[in-house]
């Protein structure tokens, strides 16, 4: 099947609030613009040079979202058009965030990234540090960024028990952080989990965001 098939079938499959952001890394202008004619709009890089410079080539109501890792200098090449960043693992990335969309007039989605993988290779916030972030004064005083609420990446493996046991860990922090940090804040609703080798066990367990790549466009090309 083409990638209009693979996108239409996986639309199928999943309920229909679950959001799907398609990884178009490394991916061709011409890849990405069949999925855009087949209405889809969110679509997902994880290097800023990549993202910048297909953001400036591919039409302009693309929702893009920022799914790797971000280093700070590099913040400002973004902020003027990113739907999303997912990947925020610092206190000080999200402040560089909020400083260069204050500049631009800019309020900017984020996902707080944790870590609950059982690999050290993986980014992102141990538990601890993430309620240290939250709960710490430079958070709520930044009105330029708007946490709307968690990413990560289970470990790389076929056991999918394991896979399962790090996800519901991750939807049970997510609970407590809405429960004790964004009470009645209905902006606090995303849980960006799943990828194209365990995506059905995120959604079962509450993931609202997949990111998918190699189901949809196939194996990636080197």
């Amino acid at each position: 099947m083409g990638i209009v098939e693979n996108l239409e079938q996986l639309r199928e499959e999943l309920p229909g609030e679950v959001t799907i952001v398609v990884v178009s890394k490394t991916r061709s202008d011409q890849e990405i613009l069949e999925a855009y004619h087949s209405g889809h709009r969110d679509f997902g890089e994880n290097k800023v040079q990549e993202l910048v410079a297909k953001q400036e080539r591919l039409p302009g109501d693309i929702r893009w979202h920022m799914v790797g890792h971000l280093q700070s200098n590099k913040v400002r090449h973004l902020v003027p058009f990113i739907h999303m960043v997912h990947s925020v693992d610092s206190i000080k990335l999200l402040g560089v965030i909020n400083r260069e969309a204050e500049k631009k007039g800019r309020i900017i989605d984020c996902l707080l990234q944790l870590h609950i993988a059982r690999e050290e290779t993986k980014f992102g916030l141990s538990g601890e540090e993430l309620f240290e972030l939250v709960s710490s004064p430079g958070f709520s005083s930044m009105q330029h960024v708007r946490v709307r609420g968690l990413m990560a990446m289970a470990t790389y493996t076929e056991n999918m028990d394991r896979v399962r046991e790090e996800f519901r860990h991750l939807k049970l922090i997510f609970e407590r952080i809405k429960r004790e940090v964004f009470p009645g804040a209905p902006w606090f609703d995303q849980l960006s989990a799943g990828m194209s080798g365990d995506y059905r066990v995120a959604v079962e367990e509450g993931s609202t965001v997949v990111r998918i790549g190699s189901i949809i466009f196939g194996p990636r090309k080197i």
